[in-house]
């Protein structure tokens, strides 16, 4: 099993994320983990997809989504040419004796505390995802009460893959733009 990062660049419309999940679950694939969000140019969003599957079914994944009305652009995100991050928020319990020695935990990775209580503390990271799971592991010696991740999300290094849009909604290479002038 291979896992695959997908950065997908769709029409910002209604009911295009119900048609790509659509397509996981029709075909029987998993999402392991998903985020939307609008760019910059508020027309387009753009999904990130992490899926793990055998070489034949995830370029089956690629090909049935590169055939779907919205979807503009797909890349692969490859862990030497991009940069991936995932953000987790973490509450722990954390009475007087614990507070300091969780809250060193946190301090060794970056994370920032971003409520505290009586009884506990709220914890938020961002980093990759070796990054995050070392951090969930060390936090195992505490009681984790609750944890929410929001998956992977990603761009590709550089401008070779860029697509840019002009007002009309035409698609081109900011390399062939920048190369041309």
């Amino acid at each position: 099993m291979r896992k695959i990062v997908l950065s997908i660049l769709v029409d910002n419309t209604s009911g295009v994320l119900s048609r790509i999940s659509g397509l996981f679950s029709r075909r029987g694939y998993n999402i392991d983990s998903l985020t939307v969000g609008v760019t910059a140019d508020p027309r387009y969003s753009r999904i990130t997809v992490v899926a793990q599957g055998d070489q034949t079914e995830l370029e089956q994944i690629e090909k049935q989504l590169a055939k779907l009305e919205d979807v503009i652009d797909i890349k692969q995100l490859k862990e030497d040419n991009s940069v991936c991050r995932e953000l987790i928020m973490v509450k722990v319990l954390a009475n007087e004796k614990s507070r300091q020695a969780i809250i060193s935990v946190a301090d060794i990775f970056r994370a920032k505390i971003v409520d505290v209580q009586k009884d506990a503390l709220i914890i938020e990271l961002t980093g990759n995802q070796a990054k995050v799971e070392a951090f969930i592991n060390l936090l195992e010696g505490y009681e984790i009460l609750e944890l929410a991740r929001t998956g992977i999300t990603g761009l590709s290094r550089g401008i070779a893959d860029v697509k840019m849009f002009d007002e009309k909604g035409e698609v081109y290479s900011l390399v062939d733009k920048n190369s041309k002038e």
